[in-house]
């Protein structure tokens, strides 16, 4: 399709071209001896009516005959505008050149006339071409049908310095190095030529990038287009190219587009050392050939920033673009450079910078470099450099807006980034302090644990587990889950999780434990509460289990919580038979206990749902894969906790994991003394003789005092209060446990007896030869317990003759690795 659909109608031949132009031949009276078609054209008179007649008839003017007659006789060419008289009468204003003739023969001129407007247009579009080739801007070139130069304007003639060198070389001559940067076309300039050549099709608007000749050291951008040209019989004679230089325009879209992007990328990371490093990806190359940034230690980490210090003092460099590159280099100016003038001030400023300035590592000297300080509205985060090794232009004034432009959005970023860090440090810090960081050794357990939150970013979540020592060398083991994650669930886990250990240490039994947790969770729930998470519904899981040394029995509840899995010493593995109640807070059934016999080294593996339910992955597959990795029970348990979590599908979790295993032991027999009493007050000296003697046995006699005083008041008091026989048990555990059991449900208080009180000192007395006493109620009644601690070199001796378990040799530093949320 022809792009230009009049383009047949253009004529470039002057309307006084004796092609054109209305002619007509006077002899030296001034009569028309000659009249052609293109005078009747203009004026309206046929030959027949014209020829004869006297040329000044066709004058508007009253003294047009003597104009003619002298015209007629003149003896030079001479142009000039007269009103013509049209046949219909109107007046015809036209420019008309006389010509005289030397041979006459009857003729004296030849009259050349055309419209003065069309005459005016031509002329106009003559100076345009003129206009074109000797002062517009755009670059106008012409290529013969070989492509190579043929002529130039003055605009070409300039940027190649000088047209004639280059007149009869190749296209490729003119800008050795320079390529198109437009997309959808060939790269190539001869390939772009001999398309529009060979098909007519004009190439327009494609951009080109190189160096002109005339200034060889600067870069430049032009907008060119191609057009082929026709001779009169539409053969191709060449093309020519339009090329006009876009340089400033392009660079100030390009800085547009730098901003665009600098505003999807810099400070999307929340982390600053990739904040820094966004800085460089977008400004390099574009607006510089390298860009340091220097940001106080302090930033770094996620404090506040230094106010008071000295500008360009105690800045570290920021290297490498990810986190296993990542490293620092220290870095300080002298207060006389404009590094610590940037600072000083917080202005930009514009200089050199030497190869070995500020004790940089880097060697390369720069043609100009651009400070830039990293402002924010309270304090000055560091200084971005902005470097030009190779561009020799300076950073002029757009440029410099737009790296302080650039520079506000890294020092957004960044703020924001260390922030973050500030924060997620102190959620760290909140975890870690809701978490136990270290499980107290047990003689009835071996414990492994880990756990994985879901919102890695913050590290937290809602799980929780917990290993809380009980009186009677028991054990209390509960992990839960609070739905959903992240700093509000983490804050809710870390009161259920107080508030399970305070109940538990109550010596409560599972069942009446998660009764009383669920009544203080509904409570929580209400509209009205005033903690400011109520308004948000909070479904909470919980299991708690105890296990007994002595008796190898664990007793266990679960509100809305998986079931515990549990691998005997054999290597079977099976769920536990245990229905789960509601979550808490719902208060809609009661709470009941499952027991169940343990032997020696079983493995129990307590968890929450994020362990075995994943995306892809229903709990059933989940559950068959932790069972799998339970037949490796023999294993050590941390072992065994990274066989298990190591299963997990790749990707983020969908939900916080906890997994926490435990394996069993039951103490020896000969660890145990238990004696029934008769209820008879004789008895309590029995009592004593029986503790003097077991404890020789176990070889504590040195506690043999302190144990008879605390076993006789104990004794005492249950043969006075209850009815029925009183049981003395002896546990020779990490501490001395000493413990009487009777009929009663009554608890016993401690107070202050005065001197004339016969009674009430013995619970004194007790609580202080003991390290810890206590109550826990049975189905048949209650039981005291008081601790004595034993001595150092006892314990020392028995840990060295004790045999090593499976997990012995595993450090307990391990303790601090096992939180997956520091990972």
């Amino acid at each position: 399709m022809n792009r230009f659909p009049h383009a047949a109608n253009v004529d470039f031949h002057s309307p006084l071209d004796p092609s054109r132009a209305a002619a007509a031949v006077l002899d030296d009276q001034g009569r028309i001896v000659g009249w052609g078609s293109s005078a009747q054209g203009l004026l309206g008179h046929s030959p027949e009516e014209a020829l004869g007649q006297s040329a000044a008839r066709l004058l508007a003017t009253s003294s047009g005959q003597r104009l003619s007659a002298a015209l007629c006789k003149a003896h030079q060419s001479r142009s000039l505008v007269l009103d013509l008289r049209h046949r219909d009468g109107r007046t015809v204003r036209a420019a008309v050149a006389f010509s005289p003739l030397s041979h006459r023969s009857g003729a004296a001129a030849v009259v050349m006339a055309a419209e003065l407007e069309e005459l005016r247009s031509w002329e106009a579009q003559l100076a345009m071409l003129q206009g074109l080739a000797t002062e517009s801007p755009v670059g106008l070139t012409i290529f013969d049908t070989d492509m190579r130069v043929v002529w130039g304007n003055v605009s070409t003639d300039l940027e190649l310095g000088g047209i004639a060198q280059y007149t009869g070389r190749s296209a490729a001559d003119l800008f050795p190095e320079g390529e198109f940067i437009s997309r959808h076309h060939p790269p190539d300039e001869d390939q772009v030529m001999y398309h529009v050549l060979t098909t007519g099709e004009p190439v327009v608007g494609m951009h080109y990038r190189g160096h002109a000749p005339a200034d060889p050291v600067r870069e430049h951008v032009w907008s060119c287009s191609y057009h082929r040209l026709l001779d009169a019989r539409g053969e191709p004679l060449g093309l020519f190219e339009e090329s006009l230089d876009i340089t400033d325009r392009y660079r100030a879209q390009e800085r547009l587009s730098l901003l665009v992007r600098a505003g999807k990328r810099v400070g999307a990371s929340l982390d600053v050392r990739r904040t820094a490093a966004e800085l460089a990806d977008v400004a390099v190359p574009q607006l510089a050939d390298e860009v340091l940034v220097d940001l106080p230690p302090a930033v770094i980490e996620g404090r506040q920033p230094p106010t008071r210090s000295a500008p360009g003092h105690g800045l570290l460099r920021m290297h490498g673009r990810t986190p296993e590159e990542f490293r620092t280099s220290p870095v300080s100016y002298p207060p006389s450079s404009l590094q610590a003038l940037s600072l000083a001030t917080g202005r930009c400023v514009v200089g050199a910078s030497p190869p070995d300035a500020a004790g940089e590592e880097e060697s390369t000297a720069s043609h100009s470099c651009l400070f830039v300080p990293l402002l924010t509205r309270e304090a000055v985060l560091g200084l971005a450099t902005f470097r030009r090794n190779s561009n020799p232009d300076p950073f002029g004034p757009e440029e410099q807006t737009l790296a302080v432009e650039l520079a506000e959005r890294a020092a957004v970023g960044i703020d924001n980034a260390r922030q973050y860090t500030s924060q997620h440090a102190a959620a760290l810090v909140l975890q870690r302090s809701l978490l136990p960081r270290h499980l107290p050794q047990q003689s009835a357990v071996d414990v492994a644990y880990r756990y994985l939150p879901a919102d890695s970013r913050v590290g937290v979540g809602g799980d929780w587990f917990d290993v809380i020592p009980l009186s009677g060398a028991r054990v209390g083991l509960t992990v839960g889950d609070v739905v959903g994650h992240g700093m509000h669930a983490a804050a809710t886990m870390g009161r259920l999780r107080a508030t399970v250990r305070t109940l538990a240490l109550l010596d409560l039994d599972p069942a009446e434990l998660l009764t009383r947790l669920d009544d203080l969770v509904a409570q929580e729930s209400e509209p009205d509460a005033d903690d400011g998470l109520s308004g948000e519904a909070m479904v909470v899981t919980c299991l708690y289990a105890i296990y007994d040394p002595v008796s190898g029995r664990c007793v266990w509840a679960s509100a809305g919580h998986l079931p515990p899995m549990v691998a005997d010493a054999s290597g079977s593995v099976a769920m536990s038979p245990l229905t789960p109640g509601p979550p808490l807070g719902l208060g809609v059934l009661p709470y009941e206990n499952v027991d169940l016999d343990l032997s020696s080294g079983s493995v129990l593996a307590f968890f929450t749902d994020g362990v075995v339910e994943n995306r892809g992955q229903d709990i059933d597959s989940g559950i068959d894969r932790l069972a799998e990795v339970l037949t490796w029970q023999r294993c050590p348990l941390e072992e065994l906790c990274d066989r298990a979590l190591s299963a997990l599908p790749p990707g983020p979790q969908v939900d916080d994991a906890t997994l926490l295993l435990v394996r069993t032991r039951q103490l020896d027999a000969d660890q145990v003394s238990d004696l029934e009493l008769p209820s008879d007050p004789a008895v309590v000296a029995r009592a004593r003789t029986l503790t003097e003697r077991q404890l020789s046995t176990w070889g504590l006699s040195e506690l043999s005092f302190a144990a008879e005083l605390v076993v006789s008041e104990l004794v005492t008091n249950g043969i006075r209060y209850a009815t029925g026989p009183v049981v003395l048990r002896l546990i020779r555990d990490r501490c001395l446990l000493c413990e009487v059991s009777d009929s009663a449900h009554t608890a016993p208080h401690l107070r202050r007896a005065r001197q004339d009180d016969e009674g009430g000192r013995g619970l004194f007395l007790v609580a202080q030869m003991s390290q810890r006493w206590g109550t826990r109620y049975t189905a048949s009644g209650k039981t005291i317990w008081a601790e004595l601690a034993i001595p150092e070199d006892f314990c020392r001796n028995q840990r060295q003759d004790a045999p090593q378990g499976l997990d012995a040799p595993l450090s307990a530093a391990r303790g601090n690795q096992r939180l997956a949320g520091h990972a």
